[in-house]
Formats: C-alpha cells, sequence, structure tokens
C-alpha cells in the first residue's frame, strides 16, 4: 500500500520511536498497512500477561510498543531475487529497567513462530545465561499456556524454572521452533539458518561471541528475512562491550550519520547534560511510567542516589539508560583526566622516565590471573622534579602472555596489541605463552631498581617491593628476596586497604595523582569499582569491577607506603600479623 494512503492515526504511531523517523526510508520500501494492524493485534487477542496485576489480562501494547511492533512486521522491501520480505534485519531496543521489554520480546518471538508463513523456522531466544534466556522463554511459555488455540499448534518442552536444559516451543508440523540458548555454551552449536534471534539483556554479554555467531548464521540465502532483535539497559563505558557498539551504531543510524534503512533504533535514553532528578526527563525517557514502571519507587531511588554518589551511577545507567563511567561510582573519570594535562602518553613516560631516573620512589606489584596482566606501580614524590609540588607521579608497568593478548585483543576488543606496539605493556613469551612467564617480570623489576632508588627498609636498609601475600605474588616475593630486595606483604581486606585506598581517591579529586594519561592504567580507572564496609571504609572490589585493574589495585598498594603527616605506613593495619590476629 503507498505511503500517501496510509491511516493518519497509524502513521503517527510508527512515529513514536524517539528520533527517528521511518516514514524517511528509501524509495524500495514500502509500508503494509495490513500486516503491521494484523501484528499489533495479534498481542491482544491471543496473548495475556503472565504476571503482576496484569496477570490474566490480554496483552494490550502501549503505543510505544506498537510502534516498535509495527514497525518490524509493517515495513516491507524487496530482496534480489524480487521476493517480500520484511524491511528490518536488525533491531536495538533500548529502554530503561521494567519497561515491559521481556514480555514484549516474548511476543515478537510468539509472532513469527506462529503467524508467519515460512517453514522451518529456527527462532532463538538468546542471554549470556541460560538463566536469563529462561526468564524470557518463562514469559512466551506462560503466553501460550493461556492460549488455547496456540497451545493446539505446538509442543512446549522444559519448565517454567529459568535455565531448564532444553527449553523450547516446537511446532513440529511446521518444522519450526523457538528455543533458549547461551554464550555460557559452546558457540559452534548455535544455529546455521536464523529466522529470529532476541538477544535479552545485552549489556550482559561479556564478549562477543554469542552475537557474533548468530549474525553470521543469517547469511543463508534460503532464509530471506532473517531478523536479530537486541533488548537491553545501557551498558557502562566498558573495553569490548557488544552492546555499546550497537548501541552506538544505532544511535548513528537514528542521527542519519550511518545511512542503514535495514536497522531499527529503538532508543530511550537521556543525556548526561540532562537534570537526572527531574521527573520530566524520567517521563521521556521511561515509556512505561505509571504503567510497568513506579513513579514513587524512582522517586526513592533519586533521593537514595543524591544521598549516596555511590548510587548515583546506577540510578542513571538502569533508570535513565545514560552509559556511565563505570558499574559502581568510584573514581570519576573527569577527576581522573584532570590529573594530567593533555601531553602525548608516549612522550610523557619517555619524560618521566629520563627525569626520574635516581629518584626515590615506591614499588608495588599485584599479580592478577597468571594468563592475564601483571602491574607493578612506582609512586615519586612529583616534588622530585618540581620542587613546589604537593603531587605524586606513578608509572605503572605491565606485562602479558602475548598469546594471551593476541586472543583478547581479537576477543574483547581489548587494546593489549595497541600498547604493547606503544610501549605501555611488555609480552612474555616464555614456553607457556598462555601462560606470564615470570622471569621476565623478575628481569625488568630488577632493571627498574636499577634505574630507580627504590624505598629502602628501616631495619635492613634494603630496597623494598610491597606484594599482595595471598597469591602468586608469594613466589615472585621469594624470587626477589634472592636478588637483594625487601619483599612486603601486603594484605588486600579493609585494615589494609581502607587508608591507602581513601587515600588515592583524595589524590585523584584534588588533581594530585599525575598519571601522564596513561592508556592502560585509565582502562583499568574506568573498570574499577569499590568495596565498602558498615564503617564506610573502602577498598577496591576485583569482583565487582568490570574488567581488570590490578594497575589501581598496586598504586594503593604502594601509596601505603608513602610517608605522610600520619603515617600509613606505619601503621597497625598494615602490619599482616596484627590483620590476622583480627581475622
Amino acid at each position: 500500500m503507498a505511503t500517501a494512503t496510509i491511516n493518519l492515526e497509524l502513521q503517527r504511531t510508527m512515529r513514536l520511536i524517539p528520533g527517528y523517523d521511518p516514514f524517511a526510508s528509501p524509495a524500495d520500501c514500502w509500508f503494509d498497512e495490513e500486516a503491521a494492524v494484523n501484528a499489533i493485534a495479534f498481542f491482544p487477542e491471543r496473548l495475556k500477561h503472565i504476571e503482576g496485576a496484569l496477570a490474566g489480562e490480554p496483552f494490550a501494547l502501549e503505543p510505544w510498543e506498537q510502534a516498535i511492533v509495527g514497525n518490524l512486521f509493517g515495513w516491507k522491501r524487496r530482496d534480489a531475487k524480487g521476493r517480500e520480505i520484511r524491511r528490518y534485519r536488525e533491531c536495538l531496543i533500548f529502554v530503561p529497567r521494567k519497561n515491559g521489554k521481556t514480555p514484549l520480546a516474548a511476543g515478537i518471538g510468539l509472532y513469527c513462530l506462529f503467524c508467519e508463513a515460512e517453514r522451518g523456522q529456527q527462532n532463538y531466544i538468546a542471554a549470556s545465561t541460560r538463566e536469563q534466556a529462561g526468564l524470557l522463554f518463562r514469559h512466551a511459555r506462560g503466553m501460550v499456556d493461556q492460549c488455547d488455540e496456540l497451545s493446539s499448534l505446538c509442543r512446549v518442552y522444559g519448565g517454567n524454572a529459568p535455565g531448564g536444559q532444553s527449553q523450547s516451543i516446537v511446532r513440529e508440523s511446521r518444522g519450526s521452533f523457538l528455543k533458549i540458548i547461551s554464550s555460557d555454551v559452546t558457540v559452534g552449536k548455535h544455529g546455521k539458518n536464523l529466522n529470529l534471534a532476541i538477544v535479552d539483556e545485552l549489556h550482559e554479554q561479556v564478549g562477543r561471541d554469542l552475537v557474533d555467531t548468530l549474525r553470521t548464521s543469517m547469511a543463508s540465502a534460503n532464509k530471506p528475512q532473517p531478523l536479530m532483535i537486541y533488548t537491553t539497559t545501557s551498558d557502562f563505558d566498558r573495553e569490548g562491550s557488544i552492546c555499546n557498539e550497537i548501541h552506538d551504531y544505532a544511535s548513528q543510524v537514528r542521527d542519519g550519520i550511518v545511512d542503514d534503512p535495514k536497522f531499527l533504533p529503538v532508543i530511550y535514553e537521556a543525556t548526561p547534560e540532562d537534570d537526572w532528578t527531574s521527573p520530566d526527563v524520567w517521563a521521556r525517557v521511561n515509556p512505561n511510567l505509571g504503567i510497568s514502571v513506579s513513579l514513587e519507587y524512582l522517586q526513592d531511588e533519586c533521593k537514595k542516589a543524591q544521598e549516596n554518589p555511590s548510587r548515583e551511577n546506577t540510578f542513571k545507567r538502569l533508570h535513565l539508560n545514560v552509559r556511565t563511567g563505570q558499574d559502581k561510582r568510584w573514581i570519576p573519570m573527569d577527576k581522573w583526566d584532570a590529573c594530567s594535562d593533555a601531553r602525548d602518553p608516549i612522550a610523557w613516560r619517555s619524560d618521566m622516565v629520563a627525569a626520574l631516573k635516581g629518584k626515590m620512589a615506591w614499588p608495588a606489584f599485584d599479580i592478577g590471573s597468571t594468563s592475564d596482566l601483571t602491574a607493578l606501580a612506582l609512586v615519586f614524590p612529583k616534588s622530585a622534579i618540581e620542587p613546589e609540588s604537593a603531587a605524586f607521579i606513578v608509572l605503572p608497568y605491565f606485562w602479558v602472555p602475548r598469546e594471551s593478548a593476541i586472543r583478547r585483543s581479537k576477543q574483547d576488543r581489548v587494546d593489549y596489541m595497541k600498547w604493547i606496539q606503544q610501549g605501555f605493556v611488555t609480552p612474555t613469551e616464555g614456553t607457556y605463552s598462555e601462560v606470564t612467564d615470570f622471569g621476565f617480570v623478575r628481569r625488568d623489576i630488577n632493571q627498574l631498581g636499577a634505574w630507580f632508588s627504590f624505598a629502602k627498609a628501616a631495619d635492613t636498609g634494603l630496597p623494598i617491593v610491597v606484594f599482595d601475600r595471598l597469591f602468586q605474588g608469594d613466589q615472585m616475593a621469594t624470587d626477589l628476596a634472592s636478588d637483594g630486595f625487601e619483599p612486603v606483604p601486603f594484605g588486600q581486606g579493609f585494615m589494609s586497604m581502607a587508608a591507602p585506598a581513601k587515600r588515592f581517591e583524595e589524590l585523584i579529586i584534588s588533581g594530585l595523582l599525575d598519571h601522564g594519561n596513561n592508556p592502560v592504567l585509565r582502562w583499568m580507572a574506568s573498570n574499577a569499582a569499590k568495596d565498602e564496609d558498615a564503617a564506610g571504609n573502602i577498598k577496591p572490589s576485583k569482583k565487582k569491577s568490570s574488567e581488570k585493574i590490578d594497575g589501581i589495585v598496586a598504586t594503593i598498594m604502594a601509596l601505603s607506603r608513602v610517608p605522610t603527616d600520619q603515617p600509613i605506613g606505619e601503621s597497625i593495619y598494615n602490619d599482616p600479623n596484627q590483620e590476622l590476629a583480627f581475622l
């Protein structure tokens, strides 16, 4: 049907996707009003809600949901063989939490399975874990169970419990199915001829393997209209995020920067400049406010975020879809960036190494996984080169197995290979190339000890190296002791970490930790989350952090030995025997 004859009210509804006008479409696409109406009508006529106050009630789509369904199934085009097919191949549904994207996606999956003519459909509900995929499947199964007509056309396998081993809805007479898969199983077992894939909570994908596998399964000429739907709230700003990659692309399509008429961007988000405390902003960003999103709940959560800044990022990300610097706010990245000027980090590092040779440094190293990064942080008083300065300089050094660097650069889009080329990371290449060769690390620490004047232990006069006493650092400490260093063990609990972590935080906020824009350390700062106990003590949390933070941990450990008016290095909380006594 020609665009000029489309019902004006339906056309208005189709435009209810923020910032996007699907009717500014290519000449080879057209809108089939009847197809759009049929898809929208399927929801209240065949589907019912399965939980909450609306359980058992017909699934009547809200106007913004009608816009998504109507656009997905109303717009058509012809392929190279002249077949009439859907216009869209990909769609991002980017809305904050509790706006009903899970039941909406389940309904779309059921519409494809039961209402589209194609036989042999391979339809998938995908997520980072089987449990997560099972949550969406629970809605799909519950809707089928409440409709006698749909139930008579299929068999349902697997229970309602999330994460069942074989959860699927199968139309045996047509050779079609809707089933769950996840990224925590072997990707090679995923489908080869995709009709539909719904990737739920895209921001929880650690890597990109699952999405890439599903995308490549859209290539079959025998499946003329495959469709990928991504549903998600915002991710935080982290390296290798497939969610951020797809959101950035969708935003460029929406804004007319990228011309891709086959991608439907549905993006409800606030901007960093918006007043995140404003109910008007909440209403604009949450299309189901007052329906499935409680205004009272947002008011309460906003108040908590205003009173406790550590909650602010969570509120912005989950309820306003603002991409924040990290999951749980600890290191404000604007403050981090302000600690160094805009100089090139490679040139800055070269100049600092030359200027600081022979100057006193406080060193500490943190060993994470033996198959990934090892970090050494050297902290210098900036007064060593600028007499009036109250700041500190941190020079970090990193080592990584070369094979691990290659793998992570490809799979997780972490810039290890670039950092190696720039000289910020040293690759180790021992007998076992997937495991750090600590002979390289030991050699380099000895070299650094010759270049710089490591702080001396008061009792022995030997140069100190602070290390994590609980993990792989123990063997390295033994080796360094034989080289003439004084290893200083350091615990990772609140008693050891609280004071230097607080000092680290204060130095950043005050602009007194010059890091020279080191890209590896900045990446780790953006990853860093913190733990906080009931007394308000803080420490870095590797468990909560989105990615590696070894350089941040090493810097904090080094700061524990830097004298202040009340020397942290002399505190009983840095005495390993004292900490053990309290455990």
